[in-house]
């Protein structure tokens, strides 16, 4: 039975009342195992595994990347009936891209877009999405074997949280949503308002699908800024224009899923500044989309 037509049942069981989601169908103590490290669960009864690319040393005009800031791969899974869904980011190098790609395809774990999310980065880095449906005691192995090779470390236990060198109040209070501190880097992660929905399934916010926006820290009150915005294409050009009026660079526009419902653009970004100033640009940004709204304001 195709991914479609599974998909297609089970949403119509699913409102009849014969079947339900079943968080708890997969075991994934066993799944963690195959992948060869923990996952971590998110909102949405999503299992989230994370492959940062701390071995790479990558610079834009001038800022050393953290991992936590624009080189954190990772692939979400969620169970359905019949296994998992899984989505993900694969953040590679250029020699790495066709050999990852051959052994995801063995394991029928299908990639949906292969593109920049950054300019004038040394050296180039390339960002590979990932789809894949079914077993995922057989997804799990082929993401293994994947990341394998790559040059992406084996993981290490959590380091204690440290001090990061941004007002964070003051950012969050002009940007009109909170976030939180990871790996030296203030990330925000704003869904949007109503829901987005793929083979007739509804896909959770945790599994790629929020606005994110990443503050590191400069120096003297300034932040680089990066991330992505998620949008209708009636937004595209509405935030690109209030986004390049703050000073803040519009770097890639491009689409992360192959079927999705509505259909989505992600616009990646970029800017060096005052981090209270970027605040207030973004939150213009994301007034010109169908966001969730914060609190207050």
């Amino acid at each position: 039975m195709t991914f479609l037509v599974h998909a297609v049942l089970y949403s119509a069981l699913h409102s009849a009342g014969v079947v339900s989601p079943a968080a708890d169908s997969v075991n994934w103590k066993a799944v963690d195992s195959l992948v060869g490290r923990p996952s971590v669960v998110q909102p949405g009864d999503v299992h989230r595994f994370n492959f940062p690319r701390s071995d790479l040393h990558v610079t834009v005009a001038g800022v050393a990347i953290k991992p936590a800031f624009a080189l954190g791969g990772w692939v979400a899974m969620k169970a359905v009936t019949g296994g998992v869904v899984a989505m993900g980011d694969l953040v590679l190098t250029e020699d790495e891209i066709t050999p990852v790609i051959k052994r995801l395809q063995e394991g029928g774990v299908e990639q949906t877009a292969i593109h920049h999310h950054l300019l004038r980065e040394s050296p180039r880095v390339y960002y590979m999405h990932v789809h894949a449906q079914g077993d995922p005691m057989k997804i799990a192995p082929t993401l293994r074997d994947a990341i394998a090779l790559t040059k992406a470390p084996a993981p290490s236990p959590a380091a204690p949280p440290a001090a990061i060198d941004l007002d964070t109040a003051a950012v969050a209070k002009a940007l009109g949503y909170a976030g939180r501190v990871n790996g030296g880097v203030y990330q925000v992660n704003v869904p949007r308002a109503a829901p987005i929905s793929e083979h007739g399934m509804q896909i959770p916010p945790s599994m790629g699908l929020t606005t994110s926006i990443n503050f590191q820290p400069t120096g003297g009150g300034k932040a680089a800024i990066t991330g992505d915005f998620v949008m209708t294409g009636d937004e595209v050009n509405p935030v690109i224009r209030a986004l390049t009026s703050q000073g803040i660079e519009a770097v890639s526009i491009h689409s992360h899923l192959l079927e999705e419902s509505p259909r989505l653009f992600f616009m990646h970004f970029w800017a060096n500044d005052d981090a209270t100033k970027l605040a207030t640009g973004l939150r213009a940004a994301l007034d010109a989309t169908k966001s969730q709204k914060p609190a207050t304001r």
